[in-house]
């Protein structure tokens, strides 16, 4: 199946939106956030991972599985999606 980017990039979102997130807790343990470095915690019901620093508090999407931990890419607190 052939899709403009922008189109295979709605659909991804909404598959992401649609699941949990899938991580091993050891994967979790690891990572940390980007910009401030915090650690990170599992939002299923967003499909997401949020820093938990109050300062912080980014929320980067999980697509496929697989954490994007880009700050261009992370949703600010208090913004839609």
């Amino acid at each position: 199946e052939r899709l403009a980017p922008h189109e295979r990039q709605r659909r991804n979102e909404r598959r992401s939106v649609e699941e949990s997130v899938k991580l091993d807790d050891w994967l979790l343990e690891i990572l940390a956030c980007p910009n401030c470095h915090s650690p990170l915690r599992a939002d299923d019901e967003a499909s997401e991972l949020v820093c938990t620093s109050a300062e912080c508090g980014l929320a980067y999407p999980v697509r496929d599985d697989i954490p994007v931990l880009l700050v261009d890419e992370a949703r600010r607190p208090g913004v839609g999606a």
